[in-house]
């Protein structure tokens, strides 16, 4: 392979646990993250529990907190997916890959905040 893509995650330890792994088996493909920014809390607990995505518990709770408030759930997706793609990238993931959803908007916000777009 050219290179292999996460299935979507919450807790960037997966990710790292991943590459090292990898890199122990001797697999020199570069190893992409999958990111989905969360913009329906139940959407995301759902396709987390089909996939077997598990959500921090911190994450879960605050999703809770903010209830049916779309706009909140929103923006705090993007805070959360932000802080998820900066650390990914400052302890060397070779690049992103979003899950959009057909929610670019969330995707060019969080590039935004990176100051990558």
């Amino acid at each position: 392979a050219d290179f292999v893509i996460t299935q979507m995650f919450f807790d960037n330890t997966d990710y790292f646990r991943l590459a090292d792994f990898l890199k122990g088996q001797g697999v020199a493909a570069p190893l992409f993250p999958g990111i989905i920014p969360v913009a329906n809390a139940g959407q995301i607990k759902k396709f987390s529990a089909m996939c077997g995505a598990k959500l921090p518990n911190s994450f879960a709770s605050r999703l809770d907190e903010l209830g049916d408030d779309a706009d909140a759930v929103r923006e705090y997706g993007i805070e959360y997916a932000t802080g998820q793609c900066r650390e990914l990238l400052d302890r060397g993931a070779p690049g992103l890959h979003f899950y959009t959803l057909n929610k670019s908007k969330a995707v060019l916000q969080i590039l935004g905040n990176l100051g990558l777009a």
